[in-house]
């Protein structure tokens, strides 16, 4: 098994927009890292903000436990909950805090998911089709492969892999597991060399890369998951809090987005010339729009292409 790397995308802007919500004079503050992985952005925090503690949650036993030895220099400045990201409300009562002064979420498949051959995530290598960021639970990239019927696999591919193929390959997938069940990844990225026409494949990057993250994001219910967090951790933030979220597909950001845009609307008639005291928004959007990354950023770091990254704060406590 490879020893996985981890370069965190964006990190220094990353601290930046967390510090103001974690420099609060002399006071201690608490950051959530939803999404630990292998504590890139925990460490950092850690490092440069010295009174702030850290709760990081990930679903993944082996990212919690290599980064809880990473972080083991900070000795009780650092907490690692396995739990699923959009559980946060009952990590939180667990933990007995009634509000956190950050959220961070670093979406979609982490480096060591990425790098670590027998996860099944990456498809430069032919690997068992898992793609459970919980290796102890739930479905696998094969178990969809060989049990979906043509209009879920279709469905799957067009909605989280945006793969204008999709009938095509779905079509394909159900005539060759008949034959025999997949089980290995490179017998699917043998697969996709023969149905995507030569054109489509000579743009756009690999021609598996859409069908894996479609495959990872229908096993591990990534939409849903997220559409249950972000709220949640909006709600969990007292004032002066921040939440950070950096996505790497559209489907993701836009939901960021929705849920950031549905928090700052005002509360008022849109005709009404003037807005009344206490129908202000709580929250305020702290990026405008989605940032990306520069080109000095890709170039060292490619996982920062797709990057986007919005935050939110809140300005005053929410109405009752």
């Amino acid at each position: 098994m490879r020893t996985p790397s981890h370069v965190p995308v964006l990190l220094d802007r990353v601290v930046a927009l967390l510090a103001p919500a974690l420099e609060r004079g002399q006071r201690d503050t608490v950051l959530v890292d939803a999404t630990l992985g292998l504590g890139g952005h925990t460490e950092a925090v850690l490092s440069r903000l010295a009174l702030t503690r850290v709760i990081g949650i990930d679903r993944d036993p082996e990212a919690l436990a290599l980064a809880g030895e990473r972080l083991a220099p900070f000795g009780d400045r650092f907490t690692g909950v396995h739990a699923v990201y959009d559980e946060l409300p009952a990590v939180l009562a667990d933990l007995g805090l009634a509000s956190v002064d950050a959220v961070l979420f670093d979406l979609g498949v982490s480096s060591m998911q990425l790098d670590v051959r027998e996860r099944g995530f990456a498809y430069a290598e032919d690997a068992p089709l898992d793609m459970r960021m919980d290796g102890s639970t739930g479905i696998t990239a094969a178990d969809v492969l060989n049990t979906y019927d043509v209009r879920d696999l279709t469905r799957v591919l067009r909605d989280y892999g945006e793969e204008k193929f999709a009938r095509k390959i779905a079509g394909a997938i159900v005539r060759e597991r008949a034959k025999e069940p997949f089980t290995r990844s490179g017998r699917l990225v043998e697969l996709l060399y023969a149905e995507i026409p030569a054109p489509a494949r000579r743009t756009g990057g690999h021609p598996a890369k859409r069908t894996f993250q479609a495959l990872r994001m229908e096993v591990n219910d990534e939409l849903a998951v997220l559409r249950r967090a972000i709220p949640a951790a909006i709600d969990a933030i007292g004032v002066g809090g921040r939440v950070v979220v950096e996505s790497y597909h559209s489907l993701e950001d836009r939901l960021v987005k929705q849920a950031f845009v549905a928090a700052t609307r005002l509360d008022v008639p849109e005709d009404l010339p003037f807005v009344p005291e206490g129908h202000e928004p709580s929250l305020r959007l702290v990026t405008r729009g989605a940032e990306k990354a520069n080109a000095e950023e890709i170039s060292e770091n490619p996982r920062a292409a797709s990057v986007r990254l919005r935050a939110i704060e809140r300005t005053r406590e929410a109405a009752a």
